[in-house]
């Protein structure tokens, strides 16, 4: 499928990141709604403290890609096969600065692109397979994207309505990080 993709990315301090767009009770009451609460590894509930983690770091880089599909009648339900080349593009960028800053990656939310639905291994009790990629969404830390994207990036996100894609769609990704001194 044909898509023209811009990426837009901001920094701004972690602290305030996570003090102004972050609504644990909001985001945490769809997530245990989700049939993925408790059932992939990259969904919560977390053994962390989440808001500790991030608070060691100083900054935050926000990166949003924007898909604009040439077609405009991909079914809603290809939604995630039609995101994919993109993700995994993000997925190797961001998992790359991870490494080179000594930071924190969390992903866009959905599926898990490294195992089949339905066979993660963290109902069985066993570790995850792909612990180097698999990273947990800005909303499995309690971070509101929508008003991320709306307040830093001047656009929206786009829902579907009529069973098709929107017009676009939004991939909101996040590197907490330490400033290099």
């Amino acid at each position: 499928m044909e898509y023209q993709a811009n990426d837009y990315s901001v920094n701004l301090p972690a602290e305030e990141y996570i003090r102004r767009f972050r609504d644990t009770d909001k985001f945490m009451k769809s997530c245990r709604e989700c049939g993925n609460f408790g059932c992939s590894w990259a969904c919560p509930p977390f053994s962390n403290d989440t808001v500790e983690e991030l608070l060691q770091y100083d900054s935050v880089l926000i990166v949003v890609t924007r898909m604009i599909p040439e077609r405009k009648d991909i079914p809603l339900a290809e939604v995630y096969d039609f995101m994919r080349p993109e993700r995994l593009r993000l997925d190797r960028m961001m998992l790359d600065m991870e490494r080179e800053k000594g930071g924190r990656y969390l992903a866009f939310s959905g599926t898990c692109l490294y195992c089949p639905e339905g066979t993660c291994t963290r109902k069985s009790g066993n570790p995850c397979r792909h612990p180097e990629s698999v990273r947990p969404s800005l909303e499995a830390y309690g971070f509101d994207v929508g008003r991320t994207v709306a307040d830093l990036f001047d656009f929206e996100i786009k829902w579907s309505c009529d069973g098709y894609i929107p017009e676009y769609l939004t991939i909101v990704s996040a590197l907490f990080y330490k400033e290099e001194v």
